[in-house]
């Protein structure tokens, strides 16, 4: 009969375990004073965060699905395993020695089954780096260095080898107390005609490690002509532990990084994640088997950080230009979950990452990456490839092509900026009717007028406009300290239509540094603004500053927040300039690429200067 864990064991485990460390491996959590962090529950789909975790009570809570408990209660969860396996795992984790209750230590042996497939997934990618090293493997090894990557590569990876013959595997796990089942269950083993038999054999193979670390599958890569099975690659069967919608290759050697950076690289093979993190690309990540899809992105949302994620990217690599707008062109059927933060980086000549770092070095990759465009430019202006936009004809087809695709982006104020982009890619002159065309077609055939006064008003915890808002009430609550930095900021520095109809109204009443004291200047700019911005105008003058607890000062939090709007501004001109940079030929049209990039120095050099300005 099993044996119970000795209660005072559980407790200790639950006092040595640091549960921010336990979750911080699913979550990216960040600070929420008090002792609190916070981050994207994990158990149901948010965009505000609503998870939080106290460390020094050892307890998570979320205030959006009621889920809440110790880090036992999470790895129970997030794992779907039993309790016994959960205190299992976390002993196992701080190297705490469990004492079983009338069972003894036997009962160790017998822990639940995903800890047993766990296990076995461990012994056989074991077996198979062990293998790696035979002469036998020296196909293996010569695949692997032919493409660039070392003995340090291959072990950094954990690439291994799966010997000819049948059995070599499963006996050997056999042999090791696991079961055939077992072996079976964890996808493996298989029954042949013969009795039981490896799943994979005569091929290279990768382990496929889970968020925790833990090998979850494989993916093998034929290397041998008279394989029987033709198939390039063969990845683990869906088992208990392995789910190829939820899993991503590297994701173990990358999430830091992701989530350090708020930025993805999503390759489409083994060695192209490999060739990425060789070059100083350790973002990358693949899916295995299957697509990138929808939960993959709830992985990746979590990692990159609630508010941060409209700020974070995902970068999809592709070895060429059909293949990059035919991803791109799915972006507009789905439901743009993500879209908006997606760009797309295609290899120059057809060639993947991988083969890109052996043909031009880690540069390239680097440089690959830096060239990103984001998914719906890239989706469109391949579009208007086809067509000859010197004529009046080529024009008009054009956006009778472009406009219905333009009209699918769903996010309004994307929309219109693209359609604004649109006119100027066509160099159509009447702006406003590319954006009306677009409207009308989003609106359904409907003719739909808008004017910016009757822009919906963004919520008030949009992180996105953190800083426009707080530089809003500054102007209206303390204009004598605002003053004429804020009165300087150009109409482009807020990105909100509602934001923006605010910040000229206050110019119309005579700017910040000429402002009346009290209700006046408020009154004052509300009567400068349409009907649907007063009550916004009204909000922003009571609603009170988030001064830093530390040091209160107005003075010095209005001018750090102030230019750090104008750096926004700025960083928004320097990423357009690099982005036309990207798509001008240097050597076909040098007098327009070197203006360009002489634009870009002293805008980069005013950032710098403005990021030290925000930090004093």
């Amino acid at each position: 009969m099993a044996g119970r864990i000795r209660e005072s064991d559980i407790a200790e485990v639950r006092e040595r375990t640091r549960i921010d460390e336990v979750i911080g491996e699913y979550v990216a959590l960040r600070p929420a004073g008090a002792g609190s962090l916070k981050g994207l529950c994990p158990f149901h789909d948010e965009k505000t965060p609503s998870f939080n975790v106290r460390p020094a009570r050892g307890v998570f809570h979320c205030f959006g699905c009621g889920a809440g408990g110790d880090a036992v209660a999470f790895l129970m969860r997030i794992e779907s395993i039993g309790f016994v396996e959960a205190v299992e795992r976390l002993a196992d984790r701080i190297g705490y020695q469990l004492t079983y209750e009338g069972g003894g230590m036997s009962v160790r042996r017998d822990r639940g089954t995903r800890s047993r497939l766990l296990e076995a997934n461990k012994a056989a990618a074991e077996f198979y780096a062990a293998q790696l090293r035979t002469p036998e493997a020296a196909p293996a090894m010569a695949f692997l260095t032919a493409r660039g990557f070392d003995a340090a590569a291959a072990v950094k990876f954990g690439c291994g080898y799966a010997p000819a013959g049948w059995e070599a595997l499963t006996n050997h796990l056999l042999g090791k107390g696991f079961t055939f089942e077992e072996l079976e269950k964890a996808g493996l083993s298989q029954m042949g005609q013969r009795g039981p038999r490896d799943r994979f054999h005569r091929r290279l193979v990768w382990p496929i490690r889970d968020l925790g670390g833990d090998v979850v599958g494989f993916g093998a890569r034929r290397l041998f002509d008279d394989d029987r099975i033709e198939a390039k690659y063969l990845n683990t069967p869906e088992t208990p532990v392995y789910k190829k919608t939820q899993v991503l290759f590297g994701l173990d050697l990358a999430k830091r990084e992701i989530a350090k950076r708020r930025q993805v690289v999503v390759v489409e093979g083994y060695t192209d994640v490999m060739a990425m993190h060789m070059a100083g690309v350790p973002t990358a990540v693949a899916a295995c088997g299957t697509a990138f899809g929808a939960d993959h992105v709830a992985v990746i949302r979590r990692l990159i950080g609630d508010d941060s994620f409209d700020l974070g990217e995902v970068i999809f690599t592709f070895d060429g230009d059909a293949a990059g707008q035919a991803a791109a062109l799915k972006a507009f059927e789905g439901d743009q979950a993500f879209a908006a933060q997606t760009f797309v980086a295609i290899a120059p000549d057809g060639q993947d990452p991988c083969e890109l770092r052996m043909s031009a070095g880690d540069t390239a990759l680097r440089d690959l990456v830096a060239r990103r465009q984001p998914l719906f430019e890239f989706a469109i202006r391949t579009m208007l490839r086809d067509y000859d936009l010197d004529t009046a004809e080529g024009k008009v087809a054009a956006l009778k092509r472009t406009v219905p695709v333009v009209a699918k982006i769903r996010r309004e104020e994307l929309r219109d900026e693209y359609a604004r982009r649109l006119a100027g890619w066509v160099a159509w002159d009447d702006i406003a009717m590319v954006v009306e065309r677009v409207r009308q077609e989003a609106g359904g055939g409907r003719v739909v007028t808008r004017r910016r006064a009757a822009a919906p008003v963004p919520a008030r915890d949009d992180p996105r406009l953190h800083l426009q808002r707080e530089a809003l009430k500054a102007a209206l609550q303390i204009p004598a300290i605002a003053g004429p930095e804020f009165d300087e900021l150009p109409e482009q520095a807020f990105t909100h239509a509602a934001y923006a109809g605010v910040h000229a109204a206050i110019l119309a009443a005579g700017g910040a540094a000429s402002a009346r004291d009290g209700q006046q200047w408020i009154d004052d700019v509300s009567g400068c603004c349409t009907d649907g911005l007063r009550p916004l105008v009204i909000e922003l003058a009571v609603e009170p500053l988030e001064l830093p607890k530390k040091n209160p000062d107005e003075a010095r939090y209005v001018s750090s927040v102030i230019c750090r709007v104008r750096l926004g501004l700025v960083e928004r001109q320097i990423a357009e300039i690099k982005s036309r940079l990207q798509r001008t030929n240097p050597v076909e049209e040098a007098d327009a690429y070197f203006e360009m990039f002489g634009d870009l120095v002293p805008l980069e050099q005013y950032a710098i200067t403005l990021r030290e300005q925000a930090a004093r």
